[in-house]
């Protein structure tokens, strides 16, 4: 099968919008404290969703799994690990920025470190983007790209400086700058690490072809061990949490104090957790998260040799879109029309960054 990459841009566009619209459920969980409702998802993004889809679309994928030398099984795992760090700040920082800015920030740093470091570490970083054409063509859209994000995190800056305390909350209900801004960075360099595995793990990509998956599908089996270590660090932090709070009784139905920032009501009042809905909304939510990793693997097996681009693409798609869920809860309802205009903008850059890094790839098939 020859790669599309415009076919992978494609697929890189759906996993934009699989990532972007992941937090969109658990704004809608009712009577579950944070650790609660991210673990429950994350049971479905971490454990469920990928032995699932990866044994239902590669072949043999327990004898791909026992094939590999257990140093090749234990790398993605750790840098699974890794990212679970990324992952769990992920979800704080869009407590504490929303999702615009937020997802700005934290994916600004993710596409640096994610898309330079793999070819770096490999040593092959001038050869593949410095010596030909199609790679410096991909450089350039890297720029776009980074400058698409820089124009947005800053028109969120000119946002924040601009509104109130009481204005910001009422955009975000736990708006905080300053921790928001740490979280993210500290979120950004982690999530990058996402990457890393599924570089590690190119040698179960290889025994699975080997098997009789399809080109499309052999970076499954990497996602069920990338994901697993990142359940082993977010279930670890949740359970302290529960333990904490006393929390892991809501599963079941348990009442609980309405005394969270953005909780609705007054504080001492008890709220009831609607469990069906709450199960729903949280597997919707995993479902989401894993699936943007599902249609990252399908992009990446369609950019060639430039593969280590698809995590630029990624980023921007996810940019986009996570910008535009802003707006649709209105995020920057209270923004300047400049503000609005350079946030536009900033969109505009990313999708000219997306179709320049398609059309790189291409030139090489």
């Amino acid at each position: 099968m020859t790669p599309d990459p415009l076919l992978g841009v494609g697929f890189h566009w759906l996993g934009g919008i699989a990532s972007a619209s992941f937090y969109v459920p658990y704004r809608r969980v009712r009577g579950w404290s944070w650790e609660v409702f991210w673990l429950t998802g994350g049971i479905v993004s971490w454990l469920i969703a990928p032995w699932l889809f990866a044994s239902l679309q590669t072949r043999d994928l327990l004898g791909v799994i026992a094939a590999a030398p257990a140093s090749v099984l234990l790398r993605p795992i750790l840098f699974g690990a890794l990212w679970g760090f990324g992952g769990l700040t992920y979800g704080l920082t869009m407590r504490y920025l929303g999702l615009s800015l937020g997802t700005a920030v934290v994916l600004g740093l993710c596409t640096v470190f994610g898309t330079l470091i793999p070819p770096l570490v490999q040593g092959d970083f001038a050869a593949k983007l410095l010596a030909t054409d199609s790679g410096r063509i991909i450089l350039l859209g890297l720029v776009f790209t980074l400058s698409g994000i820089i124009v947005v995190a800053a028109a969120g800056a000119r946002k924040d400086a601009a509104l109130s305390a009481e204005a910001k909350r009422a955009a975000v209900a736990e708006f905080d700058f300053r921790k928001g801004i740490l979280v993210a960075c500290f979120s950004g360099i982690m999530s990058s690490c996402f990457a890393f595995g599924l570089a590690a793990g190119q040698p179960i990509r290889t025994l699975s072809a080997a098997a009789g998956t399809g080109p499309l599908w052999t970076g499954l089996p990497v996602l069920c061990l990338v994901m697993a270590g990142g359940l082993v660090t977010n279930g670890i932090w949740c359970a302290i949490l529960m333990a904490r709070n006393r929390s892991a009784g809501q599963w079941l139905g348990r009442t609980r104090p309405i005394a969270e920032p953005g909780d609705l009501g007054d504080p001492g009042v008890t709220q009831r957790p609607p469990l069906l809905s709450n199960y729903m909304l949280c597997a919707l939510a995993g479902l989401a998260w894993y699936l943007q990793f599902f249609f990252y693997t399908m992009g990446e097996s369609q950019m060639g040799r430039f593969g280590f681009s698809s995590w630029t693409l990624h980023m921007a798609s996810i940019i986009i879109f996570g910008t535009l869920w802003g707006f649709a809860f209105r995020e920057w309802r209270s923004a300047t029309t400049s503000v609005r205009a350079q946030v536009w903008g900033g969109i505009a850059l990313l999708i000219v960054a997306t179709i320049v890094i398609g059309y790189g790839n291409r030139m090489e098939v």
